[in-house]
Formats: C-alpha cells, structure tokens, sequence
C-alpha cells in the first residue's frame, strides 16, 4: 500500500477514536450532535441563495448534506478503512487522491466538533452559545485547514468531471466495487461527479463558498476589520 493509503487509514483511525471517546459518555454524543445539526442548519440559513439557484442547487445540496450533513457516515468509513488497499489499487490515482483529502477534512472535522461541544450545554443551541464555543475551541488554522479541505474536494470534484475517461471509468468501477465492498463509496464518488457535472464549471460557485465561510471564521473569531457574517447563523 502506498503512502496515500497509509494517510487515509490515519485518518480513518482519528475518526473511529472520535466515535469512540463519544461512545463513552453519551452527554458528549449528544452534544456533537446539537452542533453538527446546527451547523448544518447555518449553512443552509448562509447558502439560501445558492440552495433556491437552478444551477447550484445540486453543489450546494451536496455540500449541506454530505460534507457539512450530521449524518451517519459509520458505514462509509468502514468501507474506507477495511478495504483501503483495494480503493488504492482499483480506483485512479486522482480519486483516491480525491478520497485522502475528503477524509483529512472529516478527521478534521470531527476533533473540531468534538471540541465545540465541550464547551456547550445540553440544551439547544443559540448563535450566542455557539459563538462562545467555537471562541473557546479557537484553532483557526485548523479552522482555515478545515475550508482549505472543503474546497479542495470540490475543485478535485469539479476536475474530475472534466476528464470523460475518469468519468467512465469511474462507471466502469460500479460492479467490481460493490464486489469488493465499495458500494457505498461509489454511490458518493458517482453522486459528487454527477453534482459537479451538472454546474458546468464549479468556479463561481467554489468562489462564493470559500469567500462566506471565510468571512464566517473571520466573524466568528472577532477579527479586528472582519465582515460582520454573524448574521448568517440561526
């Protein structure tokens, strides 16, 4: 296996770790949960435009739900880190590439949210708590990493469909991935490709992304001279 693999499965690790130190106190689960739902509910509240736009609306579904989404991502992660070998041997080197950096960004998400929630109650969340928790969590380089990884996904996405042979080879992998237990990261790889294909070129939307979120961050961390973006949480 090569040093992509090594990386994605170091990953995947950091992941299960997270999962795991929550497993064991269910008040901490919880409170993921409360601040992986709300924000997915800012994103939404920060991406209305784009979510009600014809041509963005796919790219910015996919974003809310399988990047940003509070869903259970389990059954894809253990797809990643059981069959790691094969995902590097079967799939091209640009989709694994793809797949390294999209699980860095969950590794990355997952520690910052766990650290969100330590600072938070267990009642719902307001824009003052979540303020206070994302100032007590700090880290904004790991929170610039964190939208540095985001758009790396999307401009790879957005490449990948601009090579047809990728894309039908891509295609051609649907059978030997459900195979090999794949099935679910193919059904991702194929829905990402798809959501890009769509926008024609993802450049003005993956533009207007990293200019709100970083505002965003910016705000958030009350930045002397920052755009005021706090408006955009629910």
């Amino acid at each position: 296996m090569n040093a992509r693999g090594e990386l994605i499965l170091k990953q995947l690790e950091a992941v299960r770790a997270e999962r795991t130190a929550r497993s064991l106190d269910t008040g901490l689960a919880k409170r993921v949960l409360l601040v992986k739902r709300y924000q997915q509910a800012r994103f939404a509240l920060t991406y209305t435009d784009l979510l009600a736009t014809p041509r963005y609306a796919g790219a910015a579904s996919f974003f809310l739900d399988d990047l940003y989404g509070p869903g259970d991502f389990a059954q894809r992660d253990g797809q990643f880190a059981r069959i790691v070998p094969g995902l590097v041997r079967l799939f091209p080197a640009e989709v694994v590439a793809t797949v390294e950096a999209l699980t860095a960004m969950h590794a990355l998400s997952e520690r910052l949210d766990t650290e969100m929630a330590r600072h938070i109650g267990d009642a719902a969340l307001a824009p003052s708590g979540y303020i206070d928790a994302w100032r007590m969590t700090g880290q904004p380089a790991a929170r610039q990493r964190q939208i540095d990884l985001m758009l790396e996904v999307g401009h790879a996405l957005d490449l990948h469909t601009q090579r047809p042979l990728l894309r039908h080879s891509l295609r051609a992998m649907r059978a030997p991935a459900r195979a090999a237990g794949l099935g679910t990261l193919q059904v991702f790889l194929e829905r990402g490709f798809e959501t890009f294909r769509s926008l024609q070129g993802a450049g003005s939307f993956l533009r207007e992304v990293e200019m709100r979120e970083r505002a965003l961050a910016a705000s958030l961390f009350g930045l002397d001279g920052a755009p005021d973006a706090l408006g955009q949480l629910p």
